[in-house]
């Protein structure tokens, strides 16, 4: 991975969006994620398939911990 730290909030209304370019002279992939002021992309070549795996993986863990996190927090007046 190149060197670049961004941060951005992930929201419910969170798009995601993949689109290939078999078409070019270095075919890639592209991973876009995004909102309403914030889109991060995220360029894939050949060879990095396990790289987006790990990736995905890491998000479902991700999402395990935050449920895991919330499962018997108390409940928050005003969120929801």
């Amino acid at each position: 991975m190149k060197n670049l730290t961004a941060s951005a909030h992930i929201e419910p209304n969170t798009r995601f969006r993949v689109t290939a370019f078999p078409d070019r002279a270095t075919p890639f992939v592209s991973l876009r994620m995004g909102g309403d002021f914030v889109e991060i992309a995220l360029i894939a070549s050949p060879g990095t398939s396990k790289a987006l795996r790990n990736l995905a993986t890491t998000a479902i863990e991700a999402a395990d911990a935050l449920d895991a996190l919330t499962a018997d927090a108390p409940e928050v007046p005003g969120r929801g």
